[in-house]
């Protein structure tokens, strides 16, 4: 599969929670920290997202704001 994203972070699923259409994916990274993705349900019917699963956090933005 190649994406237009440069943004690809290489993790293992710890938790995916359904909601009624949306479900949270969290994902740790090798680094230990977390990103937690909304998706909808299809899609993790769909990749058959299980805990465990080795998966990549593609992120794919025109703004990435920064805070201090």
């Amino acid at each position: 599969m190649k994406l237009s994203a440069r943004n690809m972070l290489p993790g293992k699923v710890v938790a995916v929670t359904k909601g009624a259409t949306t479900a949270h994916v969290k994902v740790e990274l090798a680094s230990g920290l977390t990103v937690l993705s909304s998706i909808t349900n299809e899609a993790v019917d769909d990749l058959a997202l299980k805990i465990g699963d080795s998966v990549s956090a593609v992120i794919k933005s025109s703004d990435v704001m920064i805070a201090k």
